[in-house]
């Protein structure tokens, strides 16, 4: 892995600002594993992504991942503290690897698969529409034209292979638990690892851009010329202009 300087930082986050936020967790990992570039990101498993991005985000901002949301049911702020390092060091699915469940062969979940159904705001046919993607083969196929109407799949077909594909790429998706000590309920909420490492690069990239202002007015120094200095020189001199 590359790591990523503060140029590379500001570079970044300006590239992504009109781009969907799939694709910004994508453009992340191309930035710093240059290897990445000779094959297409958005169609590595889940998983994959995932762990090269919590290996970014551990580089570029330590090793805890700390946060809060609200309970779904009272409102009451829950914190979280997720560890990084144990994310980057999960086993994650492999491109080629497929899965059986009664007969239906399905590859693993891709970027791509989850760009496509971006837009349907109903979970349970969004579940659908992903395995549909994911599907390689089936016992009902006919000429190599899929047979099998997941529509009609049972609820309990459905998980059978929703677990499948969780135990074979099992960083694919990484839910968090919460028990409200207000109200007592319990719930679980994905943690969505793209868009937590984007806010924090993005949060960066507008704190170095008003360090550039501050020291620029001040001393007349170019971009590249503050961004050129440590984090502790910056820092003093920031304290000096602030003084």
């Amino acid at each position: 892995m590359r790591a990523l300087s503060h140029a590379d930082c500001l570079a970044l986050w300006e590239r992504g600002q009109t781009l969907h936020p799939l694709d910004r967790g994508l453009l992340a990992v191309q930035a710093a594993f240059p290897e990445s570039q000779r094959e297409s990101v958005a169609d590595w498993p889940l998983g994959r992504r995932n762990r090269a991005l919590a290996e970014l985000r551990c580089a570029c901002f330590g090793r805890w991942l700390r946060g809060w949301t609200a309970c779904e049911q009272c409102g009451e702020r829950l914190e979280f503290e997720v560890d990084g390092n144990a994310l980057a060091a999960s086993n994650v699915g492999s491109t080629d690897e497929l899965i059986e469940v009664q007969g239906d062969v399905f590859r693993l979940p891709t970027s791509r698969d989850l760009a496509r159904i971006a837009g349907e705001h109903d979970s349970s046919t969004a579940a659908v529409q992903l395995l549909e993607q994911c599907m390689v083969s089936s016992t009902l196929q006919d000429s190599g034209k899929r047979q099998v109407d997941l529509e009609k799949w049972t609820e309990e077909q459905l998980n059978a292979v929703g677990e499948r594909m969780a135990q074979a790429d099992p960083l694919a998706e990484i839910l968090l638990h919460f028990d409200c000590p207000a109200c007592s309920h319990a719930f679980d909420l994905g943690l969505d690892l793209a868009a937590f490492l984007w806010s924090e690069l993005e949060g960066r990239a507008k704190r170095l851009l008003r360090d550039v202002h501050t020291l620029a007015s001040a001393y007349g120094w170019s971009e590249a010329e503050v961004l050129s200095l440590s984090p502790a020189r910056r820092e003093f001199y920031l304290g000096m202009v602030r003084a």
